[in-house]
């Protein structure tokens, strides 16, 4: 699939300029990790029923987001979290998660 856009060509003096630099992807790249994607979402799914995830998705929803996107966000939250554990090697800690989502 290729997404092509007219803001890669801004108009100068009746003229279309290639842009310096290049669109940014949005999204997943085509070869991403299908099985990772599969395992973040449906923490996702169980996260809305639990602590400290499920305030958050709340918000989400008071806020006026539809419920995919939200449980989309909320996978990317789980996502970010996991990274920074990850990163930084520490344990989870729920209060921290909490915090971060208020």
């Amino acid at each position: 699939m290729v997404t092509r856009s007219s803001a890669g060509y801004p108009f100068r003096e009746g003229k279309a300029e290639k842009r310096k630099r290049a669109p940014m992807t949005r999204g997943l790249n085509p070869n991403f990790n299908h099985r990772l994607k599969y395992v973040f979402k449906s923490a996702a799914l169980d996260g809305i029923h639990q602590a400290p995830f499920e305030g958050y998705y709340a918000r989400l929803l008071v806020k006026g987001i539809r419920p995919e996107l939200a449980r989309l966000t909320l996978a990317r939250k789980i996502a970010a979290v996991t990274l920074t554990l990850w990163k930084r090697g520490e344990p989870f800690d729920e209060l921290k998660v909490s915090e971060q989502a208020a």
